[in-house]
This record gives C-alpha cells, sequence and structure tokens, in this order.
C-alpha cells in the first residue's frame, strides 16, 4: 500500500544535502568545540561558520545573535524565562495570544505562577489578532511581547511587522514564535521588527533536535542552561555540531527553493480546499482563507470524531493529525480552535493536513477519493447525525 505523507508541519523529512553535510560531524570531526586543540577548533570553525549563514537567512545583524538550542520549544522557553529574569524589577506584565503553541501558552502559566501577569489577547473567527487589541493591553508594567508569527494548527499568518511597529516605539520587547514559517515564507527578523524569534530545523527537512533563539544585540535576556559557557553563556552544554551543521544547510536550501515551492504547494493547498468543500456537507475551513501558511490545510467535520478519522485514513495510507504533535495524546478540543469561538463538538472533528514539496496532485486525489467514503462511515455510527444533520450548533459557524 502506498504511503502519503500529509502532516509537515509535525516533522519534515531530512533533505539528502543534510544527511551528507551532517555525517563527517558523527564520527571524522568528533572534538568538543571548546577544546582547544585542532580537533575542537574544526568543529568550532563549523559552528561559527553555521551561525554566519543562519545569521544571513534571518536578515540578522551579526551572527553572535543567533544562539543555538535543543528545539523551538526550548527557544520559547528561553525567550519567555529569560527576559521575565531580566526584567522582573522593570515590570512583571507579559502579553501574548489565545491561540499560541503549548511551548509560549504552558511557559506563561508557568510564570503566572512566578507572580507575573500574562494577557491572552483574542482572535478572530479567523485566527486573526488585531494589533490594537494589543496595543489596548500594554501597560507600564509590559516587559514582553511574544505573538506566534503563523499558527501550527491552523495556518493564520499573523500581522508580526505592525505589532513590532507598535512596540518599538514604546521600546517593549517583541518575541515571535517562527517555528512554521521559517522555510515556508519569508521570514527576515528586520522586517519583521521582533527582537526575539524562535525557530526549529525539522519543521524546514533539517534535523530533529537543534533549533535556534535570534536575540537582538542589546537586548537584555538572562541564561536559561547554567554550566558552562557555550552559546555566549547563555545556554551551556556541549552543542550538537552534526545537528547545527544541517540547521544552516536546511535553512540556506529552504530559502534558496522558498519562492518556488510556495507557488506549487500553495496551488495544491487551494485545489484541496475547494474540492473538500465540494464533495462533503457539514464542513468546515478553520483559518483565514488567504492568510495562511501555503501548505496549512484545517478542516472540522461535524458529527465525527477527529480520532476516528485519523485512524481510518491511516488505515487508506495516508498520515495526518488532528492538531499539534505535542497535544496529540490529548483528549481535550484543541484550544486554538475553542480560541477561535469553534464549539466543542465541532473542535472534536478537526482534522490538520499540511503539505510539503514532495507532495503530488496524485496523492491528493486519492486522498479525495477515500475521504468521503470516511465520513460518511462514521457519521452514519453517529447516534447525533440523523437527528441534528440539519440543525446548526449553537454558537458556531461553518463554511459550508
Amino acid at each position: 500500500m502506498e504511503r502519503i505523507y500529509f502532516d509537515h508541519a509535525a516533522t519534515t523529512p531530512v533533505e539528502p544535502q543534510v544527511v551528507t553535510a551532517m555525517i563527517p560531524y558523527f564520527s571524522q570531526s568528533f572534538g568538543n568545540p571548546s577544546s582547544i586543540h585542532w580537533f575542537g577548533r574544526e568543529n568550532r570553525k563549523a559552528i561559527d561558520e553555521a551561525r554566519t549563514v543562519v545569521a544571513r537567512e534571518l536578515g540578522a545583524g551579526e551572527p553572535s545573535e543567533i544562539i543555538f538550542t535543543g528545539s523551538g520549544s526550548e527557544s520559547d522557553n528561553m525567550a519567555l524565562k529569560g527576559v521575565a529574569s531580566a526584567l522582573r524589577k522593570k515590570g512583571n506584565h507579559i502579553i501574548t495570544s489565545a491561540i499560541e503553541h503549548h511551548a509560549i501558552f504552558d511557559t506563561c502559566k508557568y510564570l503566572e505562577k512566578q507572580g507575573f501577569e500574562i494577557t491572552y489577547i483574542p482572535v478572530s473567527e479567523a485566527g486573526l489578532i488585531d494589533p490594537l487589541d494589543v496595543k489596548n493591553a500594554l501597560t507600564d508594567k509590559t516587559i514582553l511581547v511574544s505573538i506566534m508569527h503563523a499558527n501550527n494548527e491552523v495556518g493564520t499568518i499573523q500581522p508580526i511587522a505592525e505589532i513590532g511597529r507598535l512596540l518599538r516605539e514604546r521600546k517593549i520587547l517583541f518575541h515571535t514564535d517562527a517555528v512554521q514559517s521559517v522555510g515556508s515564507i519569508p521570514v527576515n527578523v528586520n522586517e519583521l521588527l521582533v527582537d526575539m524569534l524562535s525557530l526549529s530545523a525539522h519543521k524546514f527537512y533539517g534535523p530533529k533536535g537543534v533549533g535556534v533563539l535570534y536575540v537582538r544585540k542589546g537586548t537584555l535576556i538572562d541564561s536559561f542552561i547554567h554550566g558552562g559557557s557555550q552559546e555566549r553563556n547563555r545556554r551551556a552544554g556541549t552543542e550538537n555540531v552534526a545537528g547545527i551543521v544541517g540547521l544552516a544547510k536546511a535553512l540556506q536550501l529552504a530559502n534558496g527553493n522558498l519562492a518556488a515551492n510556495q507557488v506549487t504547494i500553495t496551488e495544491l493547498r487551494n485545489y484541496l480546499i475547494e474540492e473538500v468543500l465540494r464533495r462533503i456537507d457539514h464542513v468546515r475551513l478553520n483559518g483565514d482563507r488567504s492568510k495562511r501558511l501555503p501548505g496549512n490545510i484545517n478542516f472540522s467535520f461535524e458529527y465525527i470524531e477527529g480520532e476516528s478519522l485519523l485512524l481510518s485514513l491511516d488505515l487508506k495510507g495516508i498520515a495526518a493529525s488532528s492538531g499539534s504533535a505535542c497535544t496529540s495524546g490529548s483528549l481535550e478540543p484543541s484550544h486554538v480552535l475553542l480560541g477561535m469561538g469553534i464549539c466543542h463538538e465541532i473542535a472534536h472533528g478537526s482534522l490538520r493536513l499540511t503539505l510539503g514539496k514532495s507532495n503530488t496532485k496524485t496523492e491528493i486525489d486519492y486522498f479525495l477519493e477515500v475521504l468521503p467514503e470516511i465520513v460518511n462511515k462514521l457519521r452514519g455510527m453517529s447516534p447525533l447525525y440523523d437527528s441534528a444533520v440539519r440543525k446548526e450548533c449553537s454558537g458556531c459557524t461553518r463554511t459550508k
């Protein structure tokens, strides 16, 4: 049976050129970068070169503004906890959105227990933040705003530059979680007007277990992991040299093919959306129709449990998800969908399809062939479907 992968927001396959670049650092070039002998210096040079590449690809002013981490989640934690610690005497107010990834959302919940005040900005039905809501939430104790660049579940792209502009006027630090956007759409830290930015290599055909936190020069942020002088004393621990080299190579390749991939993937995305909405009733497209990542598609199917839909698709050889891979074991409906005003019943029937550069129209046509059959079968088993098929769910809206 052919296997089809529609879950690129969870992770991507490592590009062959990236693997090739990494291989020497697993055995041949094995030195500790902190060692002063030749073996160590060789790997220190590799890290320095990778740092320069990443800085250039993000539009950073200096390579020293790039901090290598173990993941995107670590980068998010480092940004929030590092600034909270460094600026606590200045203020204790942080602003974020109601639909952030759990790496931000749960970190904010942790900081609340440490005495920080967190404001969670609401979003529109399409998952968009109004910059005026951010402006109105600012106080004289606000030390940081963290708004994701693009949502991991519904793909909505936020007006980061507009928010950055109003925060820069007030000299308030601005962080964005760009884990989903880097490698999919243009990302330049100066155009976005951010002071910090998080990314993760495995989202753009790089290795797992390595990320980046961009920190603009002059930004006050305390060390995150103690016990060594690595990463300019901000993140102790022997560096993952192979992963760092792979991240830099993957980012270089992703940005080099960005425009072409955007066009191709967006065309496939639009085709899939239009056909699903045409072929199946009682389905809602979640997220903004146009202000969304090229490969992101998120539907809610009424009268169906998302888990049953995923398992049925898997039996047909199709890999998808119901939302964030980090919460795949949760029985609770997505906080992102609930934050967009979607009721529990419909949120439970969500399906996320995220396309990558290797996906084809043939694969999508196969998906479109098997999906109606699966939906009809599952709805036929639902005790609610027959009696409620023509009723609206109170408080919910639908695309079709």
